[in-house]
């Protein structure tokens, strides 16, 4: 069963800069390491549970599913679901239409020499970041993710992640099989989009579908394709709004209360 989100990827062309920005945005950054597959990364670890993965290439790799949406920009460009049924949870996928491979082993290892170990389903090109990946930690879960989970800015943990889409009732049907339940039928009005909501654990994952031509999700969906648009943090504080892209280096990110 889909538990909730266990982090939201945000791809940077600078770790350094982009950790720096995010700092000055509240957040605690902490740096988590090297994969070898040539990426490293900072983690803002979340009181839910959650966390924001801040992630660049310390060398080219254009065979990575995540190199060619840096070239377009960066910013919000993946997320991923815990489960307690890795296996069975891939095939709801897979059976519901979604390109999604068999569990992978990946691994990073920390600052401080550890090596975290972990299995992937990963969702193949034109549906990454749609759909999301799917994760079964191997070493410990709570080495994995950082223990500094307090922020000045107040974030406590993430609200939704909204995905724009361009096939409303496909991609709803992917999420329908996945977690059992239809979604509710949303409308965004600043977003001038409509759509479907599910709810996954703690979190929440919006379908939406542009109806004008003037809608935000119009033009993203032409540069960009279908794929993760924007992400809300619940703060507890009275902090609110739309962060500074040019510190979010490029994500769409919302604070809520």
């Amino acid at each position: 069963m889909l538990l909730g989100i266990d982090h939201i990827v945000i791809a940077v062309s600078n770790l350094e800069a982009a950790m720096k920005s995010y700092r000055e945005l509240g957040f605690t950054v902490v740096p988590g390491g090297r994969h070898p597959v040539g990426t490293y990364n900072g983690l803002i670890s979340l009181a839910d549970g959650a966390y924001i993965e801040l992630i660049s290439f310390y060398r080219d790799n254009p065979q990575h599913r995540w190199w060619a949406p840096l070239q377009q920009g960066g910013g919000l460009v993946d997320f991923c679901m815990q489960t307690d049924d890795l296996i069975g949870d891939t095939s709801k996928f897979r059976n519901a239409g979604v390109h999604i491979d068999d569990p992978v082993p990946w691994s990073r290892t920390r600052p401080d020499g550890y090596q975290l170990k972990w299995l992937l389903s990963l969702v193949r090109e034109g549906h990454r970041g749609v759909a999301p990946f799917l994760i079964q930690d191997l070493t410990p879960r709570d080495e994995r993710v950082p223990k500094e989970k307090n922020h000045r800015n107040g974030s406590v943990g993430i609200g939704k992640v909204v995905v724009a889409v361009d096939d409303l009732s496909t991609v709803g049907r992917w999420y329908e099989t996945a977690t059992g339940r239809a979604g509710e039928t949303i409308e965004d009005e600043r977003l001038q989009s409509a759509g479907l909501r599910f709810r996954i654990g703690p979190h929440v994952v919006e379908l939406l579908q542009p109806v004008a031509r003037k809608s935000p999700l119009t033009s993203w969906l032409k540069t960009r394709g279908p794929s993760p648009y924007a992400a809300t943090l619940h703060v507890g504080s009275t902090a609110f709004g739309l962060l500074e892209s040019r510190l979010t280096q490029g994500a769409n990110l919302h604070f809520e209360a």
